[in-house]
């Protein structure tokens, strides 16, 4: 301890999320967009063809509608993922105490990992431990965190020890408030059906990281060994079985799927069955009422509050559905703030 009584040696903790616009208009949607889809790790092409293809159509194409559901997202404190991800990083910093330094940053926009990094520089901790907020790992999130710190703390004439939490597919804190969360929801009703969406990404993503070949897209993801243990596929599967084990739920009374794809842009193979289309199916199936988790985001952000909150409800009721849940994300619960500090203290 110093004479302020703080702790002489400090661990530095960088919460990471993924990003968000400085604000719902179009101008800065596309700044956002720019960055984050001219992102190797995201966008897999060659820069040549990424570039012009992103920042000369797609993007400019993309701002003004992407705005307009960002407008449908902003509150009174801004973005969700933002003010969520600074709630948290109070919490955490909180529940871990002097100890430990508590920063946040973003990977697109701000505030930026750099901003992060430096406070943690300033405050001359000992070593850093990296926590990206995916709970699955993707090359083209968790990947993409860990690039960027490097390529920065790369830069540094002092370079801390800085080790990352890759992964938290299975913690079983994270399980478990999730899980607290959707029997909540099953107690204020009968539901007919679970679904687990979550965020696609490219089937070839998931191949490119195969181990020796064990990815074969199918049954290779039943179980969850050493061979896939980052393969992205093979952990919404595990997250959904045991969340599924939490709230007791057998295996034909729940889905396991895939959302916010762009095959129809890019014609090229997503993972599936695609969330969207499951869902349709539904009403004829008998199942009306549905319960549906988007585990693949701590903080509720567009791609729940609004893809699977709203635009699902609506398909869901279109196709002869009556009742579509979203169960809320983790944000900042009581329960989630001890679950990342005892992922921090293990590592």
């Amino acid at each position: 301890m110093n004479s302020a009584g703080t702790p002489s040696r400090r661990i530095g903790v960088l919460l990471v999320n993924l990003g968000t616009p400085d604000s719902p208009e179009t101008p800065d949607v596309r700044r956002y967009l720019n960055e984050f889809l001219t992102d190797g790790r995201v966008i897999d092409m060659p820069a040549a063809i990424r570039y012009p293809l992103f920042q000369g159509l797609v993007v400019p194409l993309r701002a003004p509608k992407s705005a307009k559901i960002y407008k449908q997202l902003w509150t009174d404190r801004g973005s969700p993922l933002l003010f969520h991800g600074l709630d948290l990083q109070a919490k955490v910093q909180a529940a871990l105490g002097p100890g430990y330094v508590v920063a946040f940053g973003m990977r697109y926009q701000k505030p930026s990992i750099e901003k992060a990094l430096d406070e943690l520089r300033e405050a001359a901790v000992e070593r850093i431990i990296v926590l990206p907020l995916f709970p699955q790992y993707a090359s083209a999130s968790t990947g993409s965190v860990q690039e960027k710190v490097m390529e920065i703390v790369g830069k540094w004439w002092v370079v801390p020890s800085i080790s990352f939490i890759s992964t938290f597919t299975d913690d079983p804190g994270f399980i478990a408030c999730f899980a607290a969360l959707g029997k909540a929801e099953m107690a204020k009703q009968h539901y007919d059906h679970v679904m687990f969406s979550y965020h696609g990404i490219p089937e070839r993503h998931v191949l490119k990281g195969s181990h020796k070949g064990y990815c074969k897209l199918g049954n290779c993801c039943n179980s969850y060994n050493k061979n896939n243990r980052y393969c992205y596929r093979a952990q919404c599967f595990e997250t959904s079985r045991l969340l599924a084990k939490a709230m007791g739920l057998a295996p034909e009374q729940y889905t396991v799927s895939f959302q916010s794809r762009l095959q129809s842009r890019l014609r090229d193979p997503w993972l599936q069955p695609y969330s969207d289309e499951v869902l349709k199916e539904y009403p004829a199936k008998g199942i009306k009422n549905v319960l549906a988790f988007s585990p693949a985001f701590v903080a509720d952000c567009l791609e729940t509050t609004i893809e699977v909150g709203e635009e699902f409800k609506e398909m869901f009721e279109e196709a002869g559905g009556e009742h579509w849940q979203l169960v809320p994300s983790l944000n900042s619960e009581p329960m989630w703030v001890e679950a990342v500090a005892a992922m921090i203290k293990q590592a």
